[in-house]
């Protein structure tokens, strides 16, 4: 099973930048994205159809704004469009799909940059997703949490950590969380098998149009797994040199018995 993650700020966006030649390149059997930006009857998306994939959409009720998407060309059992919490769903942040006995999550984390009150609610939307998690591990124990989660862990995921340690995404209590959240029975799949792996992010400010030349990023694009699915993690890597969005794509490939 080898599965993308990748925030595309704006799939129309990303389009008008080659993404489409992207996927025709077959990078994975399952992309997940975050910050749709729109309706799947927004735009004419047959053409990824036609590569094989089944799309599934879970977009925001503001127009423009957030949203999750599932490609998939491994038929899925079962999909469940959101959470079931309201502001989350209302802001189309997560979908679910099942293979089998494996359970995706792909979720778009809220962002604290635009001020307190954003802040407060990304803390808030922290916890109500980390109980429904707990709750779907109950009988979905084989879980898979793809996504843009808005924090870099650790000061090895920051190009640059005593500058941004006021920084939202990188505020203690949020690095404290995601920490938590590892030692809760998951496992981060590209720090399992690049531990030590310096200078490798996921995302870079737009504000700044030099600093994805010089790569001052930031590691806030996860694909986790609970610890049972550990071992079966075959490769996870980042691929920065793939320039849609201000995002790249975030790979893992697990082993499907």
């Amino acid at each position: 099973m080898r599965i993308i993650s990748y925030n595309v700020n704006g799939i129309r966006a990303a389009i008008k930048k080659g993404f489409i030649d992207w996927l025709d390149t077959n990078p994975a059997d399952i992309i997940c994205l975050q910050e749709t930006k729109a309706n799947k009857e927004d735009a004419d998306f047959t053409s990824i159809e036609a590569l094989g994939y089944e799309t599934f959409w879970f977009s925001a009720q503001k127009k423009g704004y957030s949203g999750v998407a599932v490609f998939t060309k491994i038929k899925p059992t079962n999909v469940v469009y959101g959470s079931g919490i309201e502001q989350s769903d209302f802001e189309g942040r997560v979908i679910r799909v099942d293979f089998g006995d494996i359970t995706l999550i792909n979720a778009y984390y809220p962002s604290g940059t635009s001020g307190d009150e954003r802040q407060a609610y990304k803390y808030q939307w922290l916890g109500e997703f980390d109980g429904y998690l707990q709750a779907l591990k109950e009988t979905r124990p084989k879980l898979i949490v793809t996504g843009d989660y808005n924090i870099a862990n650790n000061a090895i995921d920051i190009h640059d950590p005593k500058g941004n340690k006021n920084s939202s995404g990188f505020l203690l209590e949020e690095r404290e969380w995601l920490t938590g959240f590892y030692q809760r029975g998951w496992t981060d799949s590209f720090r399992y098998l690049n531990p030590d792996k310096k200078e490798a992010y996921s995302w870079w400010s737009q504000r700044f149009p030099t600093v994805r030349l010089q790569n001052k990023g930031w590691r806030i694009d996860y694909i986790s797994v609970t610890d049972n699915l550990k071992e079966r993690i075959k490769e996870a890597t980042i691929y920065p040199d793939v320039k849609h969005s201000d995002h790249c794509p975030i790979y893992l490939e697990l082993e499907v018995v």
